[in-house]
């Protein structure tokens, strides 16, 4: 590869994420990250600088960001105007499914790009816009390698027990199984773990990513062992606006009962529950926690209870437990959602330290406690460039 630049590319339904990396004496060293909002709405470009400098923050008309392609083409606006085409060597894509087909970043051509666009129906509101993308950049510069990087990748050496389903064994040899997602997250932290907290990288550790997408996930010496998401990206604790675990026969209540069709019940658990149902308020736990709402706190409790009983499942998984780390947006900044989090694990041998929490760690457990608490970020744009070089440079 040159002395160019990798492109990351995370597409959503109503975003889409980007980081620039450059890539240069065997190094990747982040020199622009971006977003384009709102699509199809109250659209917005924004571009910072590696310094976190605001170098763009341009609202737009709904007209000229739709959809994941009219993004690519904002994205590929600022890149001519500011870097020039052939500036770019690759582009790593977040994919969030693939399936039992893709266990590694995988350079795509036509047939990759078949494969991926086979799984929509096992991530429906998630692929088609990673395919977007995928197909804008080609439209863009045809020439130009691209690299899926999938979410489910990481989790594919579970052993088969953490991926079955109690049900007929041809649903599991059709794909009924349990993948778990939020892999790229994960691999970052178990990369970085041996630098932070050695003896832990070596140990049994529960990773709480803890965003507006939750989940939790088992590692036993850095390799996956169980992830609280399984099948989709609904299951587990509860999210932002995803009820986490859930009864199936609540499924069939709603589809009987209340005669809702199967896009109306999709709708309700991707985008009506969790935090935001349960509050009525928000589904910001920034906002949760600073409202006198009685249902807000009752969402806040809820969100707490669900992470410690996942935790406590999480680590029967392992045979006992080592650490605890927490990362993403709430685990990595909310100190009030932590202390509560390990207050309510305190029986599995974690104690905090106040003032290291408030600090945001990296270590936040107290000296005495057996098992070890900490705070590591992630940085999964990161995670894709280094897979998108390493893939390009094995061709």
């Amino acid at each position: 590869m040159g002395r160019g630049s990798i492109l990351v590319l995370n597409a959503g339904s109503s975003s889409l994420k980007f980081s620039l990396f450059d890539a240069g004496d065997g190094a990747l060293a982040t020199s622009a990250h971006g977003e384009v909002e709102g699509l199809g709405t109250q659209p917005r470009l924004t571009v910072e600088g590696s310094g976190g400098a605001a170098t763009v923050g341009r609202d737009l008309a709904a007209t000229e960001a739709r959809t994941p392609e009219d993004a690519i083409g904002l994205v590929v606006g600022w890149l001519r105007e500011h870097r020039g085409d052939d500036s770019i060597d690759a582009v790593g894509h977040r994919v969030v499914h693939g399936g039992t087909v893709f266990t590694r970043p995988t350079l795509v051509d036509d047939r990759v790009y078949r494969e991926i666009e086979a799984l929509v129906p096992l991530a429906p509101l998630h692929q088609p816009h990673n395919l977007a993308a995928i197909r804008a950049v080609r439209a863009w510069r045809p020439d130009l390698p691209q690299v899926a990087c999938f979410d489910t990748a990481f989790h594919r050496d579970h052993p088969l027990l953490a991926d079955l389903y109690a049900l007929p064994w041809e649903y599991y040899q059709a794909g009924v199984r349990r993948y778990g997602f939020h892999g790229l997250s994960y691999e970052y932290v178990a990369s970085v773990l041996p630098r932070i907290a050695p003896d832990l990288a070596a140990g049994r550790t529960i990773v709480a990513h803890l965003g507006s997408g939750a989940s939790l996930c088992a590692l036993r010496a850095g390799r996956s062992v169980d992830c609280t998401m399984g099948f989709s990206a609904l299951d587990g604790v509860a999210m932002g606006t995803r009820p986490g675990a859930l009864d199936p026969g609540v499924v069939l209540y709603l589809a009987r009962e209340r005669g809702m069709s199967p896009d109306a019940i999709e709708r309700l658990l991707y985008h009506e529950c969790g935090l935001l149902g349960l509050s009525g308020v928000s589904n910001d736990m920034r906002r949760l926690l600073a409202s006198p709402e009685p249902r807000a706190q009752v969402a806040v409790d809820y969100f707490v209870r669900s992470v410690a009983r996942e935790i406590g499942a999480l680590a029967a998984s392992l045979g006992g437990l080592d650490g605890l780390v927490f990362t993403a947006g709430i685990g990595e900044h909310s100190p009030p959602i932590r202390a509560r989090i390990v207050e309510a694990c305190a029986w599995l041998g974690l104690t905090l330290d106040v003032d290291a929490n408030a600090r945001g760690g990296p270590r936040l457990s107290g000296a005495g406690s057996r098992v070890s608490a900490w705070v590591v970020p992630t940085d999964e744009e990161l995670m894709i460039a280094r897979h998108t070089v390493a893939c390009i440079a094995a061709t």
